[in-house]
């Protein structure tokens, strides 16, 4: 046994030996191989001529459709700008900034760099992260005239190859010019030549250190870099880093560096090109490129078809550029902005980001419909929604009086004692007058802000941001950031977001995320996005419903805006908000149906006050594209809300002059019982005028009375405002006390009182479908009937208004018959007593 194990172990380290030295070898076999392999298939690439470039560009260029796929909004190589130059021609600055912030080791190493690619690519593997900046000028160039824009291993060492191979051929210098005179600076836009002239109209040897900072920064995102887009913050940034690489690989000094830092650069105006719909294009456009990155959109042969409805584009674009030229006339508000999306699907239909694209002067190519602005009491349905949410109805009534919410100031407005930093908070309304009581309804309808301010502390600004960002808030990111002034503009939103929130409203409940895009296809045909509903429910339906009865009453309206204002469209009943921030720096008005949502900005980019607000401004431009979005469409209405519950507490209901109640009946005068019907009920409350703190509990609403509503750090400022107010009014109104409430009960309406019937023809037999049923009911009670209701099934038959009360029905022509059906007789006295009886009867069913 001891011999046994003895060659047992010897054989096992000669194993072990041996075989981890065929292992080394076997890898090192294979690793030659493989390199053989590459070397020979390297050998037989061969570089095409770099001639072919705008051809290339041209064939495989990525093209966007309306949503007929039928209208070509834009072809993103079509007219393609290069001019090639010959390096002298180009200039130091450029070259050097070029370097700088793409290849600093561009005349050292030999194509590619060993350490950038295993950082690419080993260390990316290894640590999950994305490295950028591995690929050469070299590479660069390869990749973005030789090569698909498609990722594979197999693309990436034909680039390394083909970059290694080209450094063999041609100089340093004749590479950098090929790289120059082919980089992309967005739109159409290639080489240096054009860009300088277009950017700064001057040959690229006259280019400023600062301007060849800034054209060095924008190949790496020639649309997100554009100094004619919504980026230029992020444009600068990068200009700055160019400068600081130039300074860091000592290609400047630092005197020319804070020089270049301190220089002040003028770009020269955009020049109007082929396009339709730019500001939509353009967002498209960066949507393409941040998905499948910029060589696909370039020279990928993406066919795009979009949810653009370009009919109504441009009759958007007409009145929007209209209006926009007689606000800044009248009321200097210079430019405009529009959304339209369609609330069941979330498309949007038309996307205005300024009155003129091209325009210079108002920055028109600048997307506002993206950009983040004050939204004024716009926000207002928003922090409604929460608040019905908690239980408060259109009829809980707030007063609207002069308020302080600090809580760390007196009711008038003071600082309290050892509180002297706090910043008191007392706002206005928008005519600095106050109305005193207000239900809600009424409150949102004439956009009311002390109602707002007062309704966002009960529901809660915590609450009301996250609901903000369920329906689709993209901004408030930092809800600590914000106070009670949120609900009139405080935080900034973008039109796009808010057009959606409303859309929400339109649609019952159901968000459909804004989109864009109804397909992308490659150069072969292949689909690669394709629109798919992504809905899901953000409110219970009857939320929406309350919001869209609250801004659909033209008659809630009129105190502020008027019976006529362009808030009405006839024909069709219409939703709507206006907005206005301080100074009237901006003016919103978004409004919806349920198949159109259309949100229009108005104001000036760079913030200067207007005149007027919301609706003088806004509303003319909304109301057209209302007009148009509607046309040759019929008349929709809202679905009603639900009956507010008789059994939440008084003053959410609207009883603002005191919380307790009682119910009278007003046939018999006496105190209302379970009998009693609600349409001969009467409530009222004893007067006891406080404010809604001392009525509910904010924190649960639908609760009891807080034992110390004192607590509420609300209440004392709050209380001080509405006794103030009821000191100045009481006598305008009947103080009602227990005393007035009847000590007897109602007598009109008992069990005893409800009218009886019987049914007389129904038989026992069973009924052919076709057979004709005659019924008459009589009634075995005194009470006079004012009417009878007739049901098969729950299915309406007929009303009954007269003696003698008779009918007949046929069975096949009631939808829901059945084998054993079910008759049922509700009948009404004048009294508004309810009597019912059933029977059933029996039909063939063959």
């Amino acid at each position: 046994m001891i011999k046994t194990t003895k060659i047992k172990n010897k054989i096992k380290k000669f194993f072990k030996k041996y075989t981890f030295k065929n292992i080394i070898l076997l890898f090192l076999t294979i690793c030659i191989a493989f390199a053989g392999i590459i070397i020979l298939w390297a050998s037989t690439l061969t570089l095409p001529d770099f001639k072919t470039f705008t051809e290339q560009r041209l064939q495989s260029s990525t093209k966007i459709y309306d949503n007929t796929g039928k209208i070509l909004l834009y072809n993103v190589n079509q007219d393609i700008k290069r001019t090639v130059i010959p390096y002298e021609d180009m200039g130091t600055n450029i070259k050097n900034a070029t370097i700088a912030i793409e290849d600093a080791e561009f005349y050292n190493h030999k194509g590619i760099r060993i350490t950038s690619i295993i950082r690419a690519t080993v260390w990316a593997k290894l640590t999950g992260k994305r490295v950028s900046g591995g690929s050469t000028i070299t590479q660069q160039l390869i990749k973005n005239t030789l090569l698909t824009p498609k990722r594979t291993l197999a693309r990436k060492i034909k680039e390394w190859m083909l970059a290694v191979k080209l450094e063999q051929v041609m100089d340093k210098d004749s590479i950098l010019a090929l790289y120059l005179n082919q980089a992309p600076y967005g739109g159409n836009l290639y080489g240096i030549e054009e860009a300088s002239k277009t950017f700064f109209a001057k040959a690229p040897k006259d280019l400023t250190l600062a301007e060849s900072a800034y054209l060095a920064a924008i190949p790496n995102g020639p649309t997100y870099f554009s100094p004619y887009g919504k980026n230029k913050n992020k444009l600068e940034d990068r200009k700055n880093l160019v400068l600081r690489r130039m300074l860091e690989v000592k290609l400047i000094d630092e005197v020319a560096y804070n020089k270049a830092l301190e220089e002040k650069i003028v770009f020269q105006p955009q020049q109007p090109s082929n396009i339709a719909a730019p500001h939509f294009v353009f967002f498209i456009k960066d949507y393409l490129e941040s998905k499948y990155g910029q060589d696909a959109v370039a020279v990928g042969g993406l066919q795009v078809t979009t949810t653009l409805d370009y009919e109504l584009q441009k009759k958007a674009e007409e009145i929007t550029l209209k209006n926009a030229k007689i606000n800044e006339t009248s009321w200097n508000g210079s430019n405009a902005a529009v959304v339209v999306i369609d609330p069941k699907t979330g498309h949007i239909l038309s996307m205005i980001g300024s009155r003129d694209y091209f325009d210079k002067t108002i920055d028109g190519n600048f997307n506002v419909t993206t950009a983040a602005r004050q939204p004024g009491s716009s926000f207002k349905p928003i922090v409604y929604a929460e608040a019905l949410r908690k239980g408060y109805t259109e009829d809980t009534t707030l007063f609207d009086v002069k308020t302080e919410f600090n809580a760390s100031c007196s009711p008038t407005g003071k600082p309290l004692p050892g509180h002297g930093g706090a910043i008191c908070y007392m706002p206005d309304n928008y005519d600095n007058a106050f109305r005193g009581p207000m239900k809600l309804k009424d409150a949102l309808a004439q956009s009311i802000n002390v109602i707002a301010v007062k309704l966002l502390y009960l529901a809660g600004i915590p609450d009301s941001i996250k609901l903000a960002h369920d329906l689709g808030i993209t901004t408030l990111n930092d809800p600590t950031r914000y106070g009670l002034s949120l609900v009139i503009g405080g935080g900034e939103t973008t039109l796009l977001d808010m057009t959606s929130v409303y859309g929400v409203f339109a649609n019952n409940g159901i968000r459909h995320p804004y989109t864009s895009i109804l397909s992308i296809k490659d150069s072969s045909g292949t689909v690669l996005e394709e629109y798919k509903d992504n809905s899901y429910e953000v409110l219970d339906s009857n939320i929406p419903r309350q919001i869209s009865d609250m801004l659909a009453d033209n008659g809630a309206r009129v105190p502020t805006f008027g019976a006529n204002s362009p808030l009405v469209i006839p024909g069709h009943e219409v939703a709507v908000k206006t907005g206005t921030t301080n100074n009237n720096k901006d003016a919103w008005t978004i409004g919806y149906t349920p198949s159109v949502v259309v949100g229009v900005w108005v104001g000036n980019n760079d913030n200067k006050p207007m005149k007027k607000g919301g609706a003088s401004l806004a509303g003319p431009i909304w109301n057209g594209i209302m007009k148009q979005a509607l046309a040759n469409k019929p008349a929709e209405y809202f679905d009603k809300p639900d009956p507010i519950n008789p059994n939440i507490p008084a003053v959410l209901r609207g009883f603002w002059q005191g919380g307790d109640t009682f119910r009278t009946d007003t046939t018999s005068g006496g105190l209302a019982t379970s009998y009693t019907p609600s349409e001969t009920q009467q409530e009222q409350s004893i007067t006891n005028v406080h404010t809604i703190l001392y009525w509910i509990d904010k924190s649960n609403p639908l609760g009891g009375r807080p034992i110390n509503p004192e607590r509420d750090s609300q209440y004392t400022n709050w209380e001080y405002g509405v006794a103030n107010w009821w000191a100045n009014n009481k006598a305008k109104y009947k103080i009602i006390t227990s005393a007035d409430a009847p000590l007897g009960y109602d007598t009109n309406h008992t069990s005893e009182m409800k009218p009886i019937f019987e049914i007389i023809g129904l038989t026992n037999e069973v009924y052919a479908k076709n057979d004709t049923i005659s019924i008459t009911i009589n009634q075995k009670t005194t009470n006079l009937i004012k009417k009878i209701d007739v049901f098969v099934n729950n299915s309406y038959i007929a009303s009954l208004k007269s003696y003698p009360f008779t009918t007949s029905f046929t069975p096949n022509e009631i939808t829901n018959i059945q084998q054993n059906n079910t008759l049922r007789i509700i009948g009404y006295d004048t009294n508004g007593n309810v009597g019912e009886i059933t029977n059933n009867f029996f039909v063939e069913t063959n």
